[in-house]
């Protein structure tokens, strides 16, 4: 019979479907030492997000078969040493959405009518009514920042109760905000038009901190803003001033920068204008069930040899098949990030074609890498090889896949074609006999460059002295180029230029660039 550990406390409604079928042993608080000693006696790790199972668990897991996590994120699992291994890790993305966007939704309720300071004053004794005279959200306007499964909630909900909806989100079609109600706006736009604001995003690069000092300086005085998403995407400190001088309204957050919240943290003089909780998103009965049952019947179902629905890594393709497709999909990701950036975020459509040998492959797995690499700068670790098709049809992506088994320059490539808020681009990536990946295709002009992090694409008129400007811009802010390379159709045509960078590119050179005699486009992207 198979072996399951369970080391972080689960509901018993998971413990229970995995008896069915597996020994389960439930031995939570391990130090990773002890971990990694027991773990080769397992066929299956299930786990919240208490333990950290790392390259060196993987490495000792010899039997493991998948690895569950009782809840949204795997940021706590090494995905990658996971994957090598050929062990599938599954998560629940979907077991906590109604708790979230129903904190959300309450977080917004009690900020508007001072819940938690009247039911203290209560209890203390007090009868003060004209201290907590409050306010309505009926026609107000909810501003969303995010329109993902939770955000999309919390917007159905805020609308049957009356409420104007207008939102943000660079990957979300117009159709499909105009089918949950909401108007699509810039970011500036929502920050000084909104009565109430709601964060519904992951926090990465671009997210962190993006409310700001400057973005509270743009709110109405009636703004309240509501974080229920995760911690960093707000200036505490910022806040908690703007709060404090009445700047802005209120604000009620259940995530910070730092858990648990400092004693010093200056959120915690924010009065009756300033609710918090103890990251209580996804604290419901229902949910800690939901995440507990969702991930017990994945480990049950690849215990018996059937596939996972929710795996972020790659979903009912074992070892064997793994290796034969792997440079494929990792092909397809890349492309499908590098055509996505150059698109713009909100794209429209994405037409996938499979040229040579590779139109003999199954084109399902290489459409779905392309799509999580195209959707990954928005989503992160959300979107993974299960989700990657539904998170692109939820955003109105029109997804289109061709075969044209006629061989050119390579015995098999990739062709990308995107459609997106920064007009048609193109990428088209081969293999090579060693297995590297290569663009040989920006915007149908040939190039040949190995993708890297940092990459900076122009499309521009092909002219003497273009080269040596760019280069001396990019020195003069400190910035040192890996390669570069220039495609071309004609002489003193247009041309594209492809440079590889070894640094990011510094706030504000990419406006010196467009301002470059000859330059007519210019986009950073980063793998």
């Amino acid at each position: 019979m198979p072996k399951v550990l369970v080391s972080d406390s689960v509901d018993r409604a998971g413990i229970e479907i995995l008896s069915q079928v597996a020994q389960v042993d439930e031995k939570t608080g391990l130090p990773l030492s002890d971990l990694i000693s027991i773990i080769p006696e397992y066929d299956a790790l299930m786990i919240r997000s208490g333990t950290q199972v790392t390259k060196e668990v993987i490495e000792a897991g010899a039997q493991l078969k998948i690895i569950g996590r009782a809840g949204v994120g795997v940021d706590n699992v090494d995905v990658a040493a996971a994957t090598r291994q050929g062990i599938v890790v599954v998560n629940s993305p979907e077991g906590n959405t109604i708790a979230a966007a129903e904190h959300a939704l309450a977080m917004m309720m009690s900020l508007s009518r001072y819940v938690p300071d009247a039911n203290h004053s209560v209890k203390s004794g007090d009868w003060n009514r004209k201290a907590f005279i409050g306010a309505e959200i009926y026609k107000k306007t909810l501003g969303l920042i995010g329109l993902g499964k939770i955000g999309s909630h919390v917007a159905n909900v805020a609308k049957a109760m009356g409420m104007k909806l207008i939102a943000y989100d660079p990957y979300i079609s117009n159709e499909r905000a105009e089918q949950i109600g909401c108007r699509l706006v810039e970011l500036d736009v929502l920050i000084q038009e909104a009565d109430y604001i709601t964060l519904h995003i992951p926090r990465t690069e671009e997210t962190a901190n993006l409310i700001n000092a400057e973005a509270l300086a743009k709110m109405k005085p009636t703004a309240r803003i509501i974080n229920c998403a995760r911690g960093g995407l707000i200036d505490e400190a910022a806040l908690a001033e703007a709060v404090k001088e009445g700047r802005i309204a209120g604000a009620a957050l259940d995530v910070f920068g730092n858990e648990p919240l400092e004693e010093d943290s200056p959120l915690r003089d924010g009065g009756k204008n300033l609710i918090l909780t103890p990251h209580l998103g996804a604290s419901t009965a229902e949910a800690q069930v939901n995440v507990a049952v969702d991930v017990a019947e994945q480990i049950r179902d690849v215990l018996l040899g059937l596939p996972a629905r929710s795996a972020v890594n790659i979903p009912g393709l074992y070892p064997d098949a793994l290796a034969k497709l792997r440079p494929y999909l990792e092909l397809a990701e890349t492309l499908g990030n590098m055509v996505g950036q150059l698109a713009g975020g909100r794209v429209e459509s994405l037409t996938i074609s499979l040229q040579g040998d590779l139109a003999n492959q199954d084109s399902k797995p290489i459409t779905i890498a392309a799509l999580k690499g195209l959707l990954t700068p928005a989503l992160r670790e959300r979107v993974n090889y299960v989700n990657a098709n539904i998170e692109a049809k939820e955003r109105g992506i029109r997804i289109i896949e061709m075969r044209d088994a006629s061989v050119r320059d390579y015995t098999d490539s990739l062709h990308l074609e995107a459609k997106g808020s920064r007009g048609q681009h193109t990428v088209t990536g081969a293999l090579l006999g060693d297995g590297e990946l290569r663009i040989t295709n920006v915007d149908e002009f040939p190039v040949n460059v190995p993708p890297i992090q940092h990459m900076l694409f122009t499309r521009h008129r092909d002219m003497p002295g273009i080269i040596g400007r760019i280069g001396s811009l990019l020195g003069s802010f400190n910035v040192n180029i890996a390669s570069m390379q220039v495609g071309r159709k004609i002489v003193r045509g247009d041309a594209v230029m492809v440079l590889s960078l070894d640094d990011p590119l510094p706030e504000g050179i990419l406006e010196e660039i467009l301002k470059v005699s000859g330059i007519r486009d210019a986009y950073t992207v980063t793998m």
